[in-house]
């Protein structure tokens, strides 16, 4: 029996049949993606864990450099030193279309091109240590904004696969088999009123040739 009641009429089977080559095309198709978006997550997962690993080895070394920094010179000294910030730096937000996923891009322009532009204090009543600390972090800034964007990236894909891996098995155990049963269903069907038909047709005949010549035509 079919998966759900159906109308048996050439005109269904048709649309039955014509649906069926558009669900396997679209399955192909949505397989494909699937793949593509699997190879394209993965590389970006191990992007991802080496720009973390960059990131949290610059924050540890910082936060190194600060402690021995701040072991050096006075509280005060210290909150007045960091007080201001000497570089600006202007981010600007864009997204890049990576099979049908919108992934966020981010683009940085600081103040000056100077890379020494960054100490907002005098080097005579500061310790060398403090130095290294902000040079630590203005270092690992690229590595931040990258895995932000690998982060986002990364939730926006894994969704993105979840979302065609539930349409791919919907077409292959759902849509595929229930149009391909009602197609047999259809043809079945229209098999036996065919060949009721026949049978109709022949008892007619023969009642007509009986009923003009008095005899039948198995006779």
């Amino acid at each position: 029996m079919a998966a759900k009641q159906v109308n048996p009429t050439r005109m269904e089977l048709t649309r039955l049949k014509k649906k069926r080559i558009t669900a396997i095309r679209g399955h192909k198709l949505l397989k494909d993606k699937r793949d593509e978006l699997m190879r394209q997550y993965l590389d970006l997962v191990r992007e991802n864990m080496e720009v973390r690993k960059r990131v949290e080895a610059g924050i540890l070394s910082a936060n190194k450099n600060f402690v021995i920094a701040k072991a050096g010179m006075s509280e005060a000294a210290l909150k007045t030193a960091l007080m201001a910030p000497k570089q600006e730096i202007n981010l600007a937000a864009g997204e890049q279309n990576v099979m049908s996923v919108n992934i966020p891009t981010f683009e940085y322009k600081t103040r000056t091109a100077d890379e020494n532009d960054i100490y907002s204090y005098g080097f005579a009543f500061t310790s060398s240590d403090l130095d290294g600390a902000v040079k630590s972090l203005a270092d690992i800034l690229p590595d931040m904004i990258r895995l932000a964007e690998c982060e986002k990236a990364c939730q926006l894909m894994a969704a993105e696969i979840e979302k065609t891996r539930r349409r791919v098995n919907a077409l292959e155990h759902v849509i595929i088999p229930e149009t391909e049963t009602n197609i047999k269903y259809i043809t079945m069907k229209l098999d036996e009123n065919e060949r009721s038909t026949q049978i109709r047709l022949m008892k007619v005949k023969d009642m007509m040739l009986e009923e003009a010549h008095g005899y039948s035509q198995k006779e």
